[in-house]
């Protein structure tokens, strides 16, 4: 799990300035689809608005084939030091409560990636519904995963007031968050948000029940959230391997799912993954060849994870040559994935 944080100044509707660790850059575009021009280079990031999750692609620079590409010529952007993003004045601590001043303080010393220092001041604000979120997410990287429950579930039940002093503060606050092996999501500080986060913790604790219990909170909260039903599906075949009730849930889950984005791909992999433990191997084999029809934007470990499990779906349909030759595919591209080297060389 890695932190993004920063500081958001808005400059114009859609044009967003972010004061990051690593420097200034400039953002644009509507909900969902934005461009950042900064010291990374220029970044094209497209979403599904209302569910975090975001897709993030570094375009190239400079002459391409002899021709200068396309390109936004953006103002220059400020650097401002990050100890002064979050730092209080002398006169304004005065009259600052403990409390918000050490959720302040927590966040700066994780702007500047100080994390124990970060969770020392977290920790005093762990009261308040942000200090409990930035607190659990943070115990969840370190892996003090009992904490983190606590900070999590701290910050769920006071869940209508997250955001407060983050908004207070002109904050912004973003956990990119593993969802599966091959797809992470962005979550904010919402109940959301909370709730993905001790999915994880549970996962880690062997909770396997609890992890369910808030990914089906999270289903009757967003019923159609398709990250909600990617961990769900994840999780229940994790927890249950080989069930068969498990298995046709997972399918009534994913049910109607088009191959429309790298997390529709996924939820499309667990589909096939459960029809073919219900010895429905030619759907598993279908699913997967509509899944793999879309490979822009597909990760390197999704498509080998779909590939590998199409392999799967040809051996149990008697079709070796087809599986072995998309073996040595895998096994061209990485001996060690999965147990490629064993199943090709046997």
């Amino acid at each position: 799990m890695s932190f993004r944080f920063w500081r958001r100044v808005r400059i114009a509707p859609g044009v967003t300035l972010n004061l990051s660790k690593s420097g200034g850059s400039l953002s644009f575009g509507p909900r969902g689809a934005k461009f950042t021009v900064g010291s990374r280079g220029k970044r094209a990031t497209v979403g599904i608005p209302g569910t975090g999750l975001f897709y993030t692609t570094t375009l190239p620079s400079g002459r391409s084939g002899g021709r200068r590409s396309a390109s936004y010529s953006a103002p220059a952007v400020p650097t401002v030091r990050q100890e002064d993003r979050l730092t209080m004045g002398f006169f304004k601590r005065l009259i600052t409560p403990d409390d918000e001043e050490a959720l302040v303080d927590g966040c700066r010393e994780l702007v500047l990636g100080k994390e124990e220092k970060a969770l020392e001041h977290l920790e005093k604000a762990s009261h308040l519904a942000d200090g409990a979120y930035l607190a659990g997410f943070l115990a969840l990287k370190k892996e003090r995963l009992e904490e983190a429950a606590n900070f999590l579930s701290t910050a769920a039940k006071k869940h209508r007031r997250l955001n407060h002093y983050f908004s207070k503060y002109n904050i912004s606050a973003t956990m990119s968050l593993p969802i599966t092996d091959e797809v992470s999501a962005h979550v904010s500080p919402n109940l959301r948000g909370v709730l993905l986060g001790l999915v994880e913790v549970y996962q880690r604790q062997e909770r396997w029940q609890d992890a369910i219990a808030c990914l089906e909170k999270l289903r009757r909260l967003e019923p159609n959230d398709v990250v909600v039903k990617l961990s769900l599906a994840e999780l229940l075949l994790d927890a249950h391997p080989g069930d068969k009730n498990v298995c046709r849930k997972v399918v009534r889950l994913v049910e109607d799912i088009e191959n429309e984005t790298p997390i529709h791909a996924a939820l499309m992999l667990y589909k096939a993954k459960a029809l073919r433990h219900l010895g429905l191997a030619t759907a598993a084999r279908d699913t997967l060849t509509a899944a793999l029809r879309r490979k822009k934007g597909r990760s390197g470990d999704l498509l080998r994870a779909l590939r590998y499990e199409r392999a799967l779906a040809y051996e149990d349909l008697g079709q070796k040559s087809r599986a072995r030759a998309e073996f040595e595919k895998l096994y061209a591209e990485d001996p060690d994935y999965e147990y490629v080297a064993t199943l090709f060389l046997t």
